[in-house]
This record gives structure tokens, sequence and C-alpha cells, in this order.
């Protein structure tokens, strides 16, 4: 008899062991941490409202929760970035409608999964200027930043006003960087031979506050969020998940603006104040509406359209692309 319950007894034990180890293997299958996606993320340093939106990307869990490791890479402005797309140094990255249009035009490995926002470009003059509309302008010069939209609009808005861009103006190339070299007397009626200039925020914006320049107009670009085709084919995840993040950085901003305009103002390294910061943001809906759209509708269709004519009617681009079918939206269901 005490065999057979030294049997029973080793038996359970067994048993009782082999329960213990299953469910020891159980938990840490459960605990493991999944690995996460690398996804090389380009942005441009000083371009609000994009900065702050990268900065709560940067400084918060929203990527790590959606399965992606954010390796972020600032540049000065969107040619830059186009070249470290081209030469493969990037796997996202944040830019306006006419840089991705250039981009796609040179290389078909890239596609528009989103909008990343709208953005101001503004076309000024000195506070003290005797020149009060568009039409005004005619045989002025009016400086700004060729290849850039800010560039796009304000021809646009040459013609608009029944000038000859060619004839009628003299445009010239000034970077955005250099205009606030010239931009410094509330007295000015010119900028020494300048008589206009255009540009895109946060710089009009900056000027704006400082009471430096007065609008002849104002209008808006808009700015898309572009994926590499080999990264999406190598992570069919991570477009959704990159974009699932990318709205929930909407969401904090808007709940934590004031912080998000800190993390920017200090990496950017601009002399710039949350008013300011405001006006530039004041655009984009995602701010103040009651719901995040990162798809497009119509009017942002006929802007990328202008964008795409803009650049084939100067020779930047020898062959006009159609950018509607260069857009990717399954992404956002």
């Amino acid at each position: 008899m005490k065999k057979v319950i030294t049997s029973i007894l080793m038996i359970s034990l067994v048993m009782s062991g082999c329960t213990t180890k299953s469910k020891v293997l159980k938990v840490t299958e459960i605990s493991k941490t999944p690995e996460l996606t690398k996804i090389r993320i380009g942005w441009q340093t000083p371009w609000a409202t994009q900065g702050q939106l990268t900065q709560v990307l940067k400084k918060t869990e929203l990527l790590k929760q959606n399965g992606l490791e954010g390796d972020f890479k600032g540049f000065s402005a969107g040619g830059p970035l186009n070249e470290a797309a081209l030469a493969g140094g990037v796997d996202v990255l944040f830019t306006a409608d006419q840089p991705a249009a250039m981009l796609i035009a040179k290389n078909s490995n890239w596609v528009i999964i989103g909008r990343l926002m709208y953005n101001r470009v503004s076309l000024y003059v000195p506070p003290q200027s005797n020149i009060k509309e568009v039409k005004d302008l005619k045989g002025k010069t009016v400086a700004m930043p060729f290849g850039a939209a800010a560039q796009r609009m304000a021809l646009m808005q040459e013609k608009v006003a029944g000038l000859d861009p060619k004839t009628d103006v003299k445009n010239i190339n000034l970077g955005i960087y250099e205009q606030s070299d010239l931009v410094k007397d509330k007295e000015a009626k010119k900028w020494g031979e300048i008589d206009a200039m255009a540009g895109f925020d946060p710089t009009p914006a900056i000027f704006e506050e400082k009471g430096l320049v007065k609008n002849l107009y104002v209008g808006n670009v808009v700015s898309v969020i572009v994926m590499s085709k080999d990264y999406i084919a190598k992570n069919p995840e991570a477009p959704r998940n990159f974009l699932r993040a990318f709205k929930g950085a909407y969401e904090y901003y808007r709940a934590n603006t004031e912080q998000a305009n800190q993390w920017f103002t200090a990496e950017a390294g601009l002399n710039i104040t949350p008013k300011a910061l405001s006006t530039a943001a004041s655009v984009e809906p995602n701010l103040t509406g009651n719901e995040i759209r990162l798809s497009f509708n119509d009017e942002d269709y006929r802007i990328m359209d202008g964008a795409v004519d803009f650049l084939f009617d100067q020779g930047i681009i020898k062959q006009k692309i159609n950018l509607r079918d260069n857009i990717d939206l399954q992404y956002l269901n």
C-alpha cells in the first residue's frame, strides 16, 4: 500500500512540475516586448507647424505605441531633404507640395500617403511702402526664395493682378534666411533695392508680429507626408502605424500647445514668440476643428496641380506628372 501511495505522490509532483513549467513559459511569451520597426523621418528644422508635430513624435511614446522606432533627421529646407531622399537616407519625409512633386518627378519610388498640414505663404512690403496692392508692383523689384512655394504664389498673384512676371516685375532670388538681415526697420519704405518680398512661415509671421511688414497677399500651401515604396514593401504595416502615430501627434499638440512650441523653438533656434507660432498655425483646421483630417479635398488637389504646372512651366521638371496618381490614401483607413 505504501508503494502505491508513494507512486501516486511522485506522479502528482511530476504533473505539478510540468504544469508550473508550462505556466512559466506562457508568461514569458506574453511579457516579451515586440520588436520595433525602425523608420528614418526627414523633417525641416525651422519650419512651423511641422516642427511642433515632429517634436511631439520625438518626445512622446506615440511611435513606440504603434510599433515604430523613429530616427529623426533634420534639414534646413526642402531641397536638402529631397537630396537625402534620393540618396536613400530617409524612409518618410515631411515636405510641401512643390518639393514633393519635384521628388516624385525625379524618382517614382516615392508616394504621398497623407496630408501633413497647411502652411502660409505671404507677399509683403515694408511698413511705410507706397505699394498698396499687388498691381502696384509694376516696375518694382520683388525678392523671393526661388523653387519654393512662395515663388509660385508670388508669380501667380502678379499674373492675377494683370502683370507679366517676366517683363513688368523684376523678380529676384533671395533665401528665406537672408530676408531677416534686411527686414529690421519699422520705418522702412524699401529694403535697399528691394520693394517687396515673398516668403513662407514662420519668417513672415515673425515679421508681422514685430510690425516690420504689411501683407499684400496671404495664401495657403498644401504640405504632405511622403514615404518610400521600397520601405512600404519591406514594412507593409508601417504606413498605417505611422499615420496613427501622426494623428496622435496632432491630438497631443492641441492639448499641449505651449509644451510643443517650447520643444520646437528650442531645437529650431528661432527668435520666435508663441504669438507668431499661433499665426503660423492659424491656417491648420486640425488644431481647432472637431476632427483631424489627414486626407485631401478638392481644393487641395487644385493647389497641388498648380504646383506641378508651375514646375513644368519654369522648366524645373521636364515632364508633367499627375500628382494624384502618386497619392495612396489606403493607409488612412
